[in-house]
């Protein structure tokens, strides 16, 4: 079995890296994966979420006979809104990120390098994705930035790297990785690893990382 069919599932990811967010945090997650935190707050915490397209205070997603698609997120999915939440323009939405007003924001990655570049939005090549949106924003203006990513592509190339060959969404933001394999994060010195999934070895994950991977 390869270590790619082991480690944690999504869910298991997303629970992971909502365990590690302060109570009464101010949250943005990104699609994909990320997206899933909503679901895992620990008990007796309280993350208030924004969201780039104008929503604080964003709940989890809608039941399917209780979506409203006038209430989404920013990856267009109905979701609810808990109570007091604001709602406001796109523009006043950005202007609380680039103004450093989030605690915390969870984004996905292509390539994630040993200083804490990040690209996630393009793999460089013709007709992908046209621009970079608001994941630039978000990793030049929140304090802290979580990954949520497989460990390896689907080809098996590593998405943790001595230097980050797609192109940038921001130089030097990532604090820490979570990973189907580990928990791992982003140093003075490079990687350096936090924790594994059950069942997976510190060995496992070092084989699968581009880069030297510390001990803590």
């Amino acid at each position: 079995m390869s270590a790619s069919s082991r480690g944690w599932n999504r869910d298991q990811m997303a629970a992971r890296a909502a365990a590690d967010i302060p109570d009464g945090a101010y949250v943005n997650l990104g699609i994909g994966i990320p997206e899933l935190v909503a679901e895992h707050v620990p008990p007796g915490r309280e993350l208030i979420y924004h969201t780039e397209n104008g929503l604080l205070g964003m709940g989890p997603p809608a039941a399917a006979d209780r979506r409203d698609y006038e209430l989404i997120n920013a990856g267009k999915k109905p979701v609810t809104a808990i109570a007091g939440a604001a709602y406001f323009h796109h523009a006043d939405s950005f202007a609380m990120i680039r103004g450093g007003h989030l605690d915390v924001c969870v984004l996905g990655a292509l390539q994630v390098a040993q200083n804490g570049d990040l690209a996630n939005w393009s793999t460089g090549e013709t007709g992908a994705i046209p621009a970079v949106g608001g994941a630039m924003d978000l990793v030049a203006g929140v304090k802290t930035v979580f990954v949520i990513t497989k460990h390896v592509t689907k080809t098996g190339e590593a998405k943790l790297v001595e230097r980050c060959s797609f192109p940038l969404t921001g130089q030097g933001v990532v604090a820490r990785v979570f990973t189907d394999l580990a928990v791992i994060d982003v140093t003075e010195k490079g990687f350096v690893l936090i924790e594994t999934a059950p069942g997976i070895s510190a060995g496992e994950v070092r084989e699968q990382t581009a880069a030297p991977l510390y001990s803590r």
